[in-house]
């Protein structure tokens, strides 16, 4: 995808990224991590992953999804996400990789920035969207609760 991005770092296992988001709210280190979630199997047998993205808080040691920095790049730390996605399944393999917000409105957003960059990330991905707690491939015009990406 040629869209503006941060540039990352990454652990030794490819398993967590971060990376610098810049604005006028000050520098905030966010974190990516990716770790299989227990008992979840695509129905063709691949381990699910899931994508943990948040602020790291440096006080608690720990990583804050619920947090909105507002700092102003929030295309360019979705992009950034993105590439880690792609990333990770360079190293793992094309295991499907879910995604949720931590609120609805989250949700709502990577919904709304997956929409307006589809074509781009369907060169890429396969999508999948959570429908009524089924998995579907990713349409417009539909409120999902979640996402799934295969790299093609």
């Amino acid at each position: 995808m040629n869209l503006d991005k941060y540039d990352c770092f990454t652990d030794t296992a490819y398993a967590s990224f971060s990376f610098d988001s810049i604005g006028p709210n000050g520098t905030i280190k966010k974190i990516v991590n990716y770790q299989p979630i227990p008992d979840a199997v695509w129905p063709d047998g691949r381990q699910v992953i899931n994508l943990g993205f948040g602020d790291w808080n440096e006080e608690e040691q720990k990583v804050d999804d619920s947090t909105g920095s507002n700092n102003q790049d929030r295309d360019k730390v979705l992009a950034t996400v993105a590439c880690t996605i792609i990333s990770y399944c360079d190293k793992h393999g094309n295991l499907p990789i879910f995604a949720q917000g931590s609120s609805p409105a989250r949700t709502r957003l990577y919904q709304m920035r997956i929409n307006a960059h589809l074509v781009e990330v369907e060169k890429l991905f396969i999508v999948y969207g959570l429908f009524n707690g089924v998995w579907k491939t990713f349409e417009p015009g539909f409120n999902y609760d979640a996402f799934l990406v295969v790299k093609k």
